[in-house]
């Protein structure tokens, strides 16, 4: 095992790195801009595993670099980045790292729901501004969230978990799923399992936690939004392309809606730049697992898939769809 070669495609905390060096002789790119692909496809000529970001697209052309790859580990739990068809067809192992960021996510998901329905960081930039205010009984209202219904869709281990936050703040809980939870887990939260389009047209605020896959794209287009109360309010911190960018702006735009709250993006690191130009829409930049915990948590499982399947050992968290050993 120690004579493995491993090509790590982006700059991962010191945890994982740690692991990696056990398993094998490391190579890694460690800056925060792409690996060139030239650069990359000379260090994947040779490599047994490859440790990958969301940023960087594994497919074929990827994979014809790497022959003698046997296991692609991504730190992240959605891995839309990853072809894992093909992967599969040539025997290769896919890892991802879920659970490791299910809080972290979860509470950004929270924080964009209070920043868009109390309008924070609009209030953070009128101070900022240096402009002239004062107290008034109807200055900046907001909205509240207590008795108001949260709308999941995706309730998975993140979508419960921000349905248990919401809880807490005196929220009621309906979801959509491919299929229902446990019912034990209903009961707990008080959740109901409802249609895509009773959930969008009786939520206050609804909250996006479902895989990117071809029947989730642009679940959330204009028809979608159109049946979301004017008062009402969008989250995603899943994947961006769930969402139709220009339809949302112009719901945005035209009252369609009351607000949006974002971690993700179409076209990410891009933003469409409608969007940039809305008050009525919060804009963070992919911070939904960026807390040192979850970050180390991410980069340990990712390498701890590594050392067992370098050890001939099936993976702890194989992607549905990929070989549970490489061949």
């Amino acid at each position: 095992m120690s004579s493995s070669r491993i090509v790590v495609t982006g700059r991962i905390p010191d945890a994982g790195m740690e692991l990696l060096r056990g398993a094998g002789d490391v190579w890694a790119w460690d800056r925060d801009e792409p690996i060139p692909t030239s650069v990359r496809d000379e260090q994947l000529a040779t490599a047994e595993g490859v440790l990958t970001l969301i940023t960087e697209r594994v497919d074929d052309a990827f994979l014809d670099a790497a022959p003698n790859v046997r296991i692609v580990a991504n730190v992240a739990v959605g891995y839309n980045n990853i072809d894992v068809a093909a992967c599969a067809g040539r025997g290769v192992v896919v890892t991802n790292t879920p659970g490791v960021l299910t809080a972290a996510t979860a509470d950004v998901a929270i924080a964009l729901m209070l920043m868009t329905t109390r309008r924070l960081v609009e209030g953070d930039r009128l101070v900022r501004s240096g402009a002239p205010w004062e107290w008034g009984m109807f200055m900046m209202l907001g909205s509240a969230i207590e008795g108001r219904r949260l709308g999941v869709i995706g309730m998975g281990s993140i979508g419960t978990a921000i349905a248990e936050r919401a809880i807490a703040f005196g929220m009621e809980v309906v979801y959509h799923n491919r299929r229902p939870v446990d019912p034990a887990l209903e009961r707990r939260l008080g959740a109901q399992l409802v249609t895509l389009d009773e959930l969008l047209a009786t939520s206050h605020v609804v909250s996006l936690s479902c895989p990117y896959t071809p029947e989730t794209h642009h679940l959330i287009d204009a028809a979608a939004l159109d049946r979301m109360p004017t008062t009402s309010f969008l989250v995603n911190t899943a994947r961006g392309p769930i969402v139709d960018e220009a339809a949302l702006v112009e719901a945005l735009r035209s009252g369609s809606i009351a607000g949006a709250g974002l971690d993700v993006y179409e076209d990410e690191p891009e933003v469409h730049p409608g969007l940039r130009e809305l008050d009525n829409v919060v804009l963070l930049p992919h911070l939904g697992s960026a807390t040192v915990e979850a970050r180390d948590a991410m980069a340990t499982l990712a390498a701890r898939n590594f050392v067992e399947v370098l050890a001939g050992n099936p993976p702890l968290t194989p992607v549905t769809g990929s070989p549970t050993t490489p061949t």
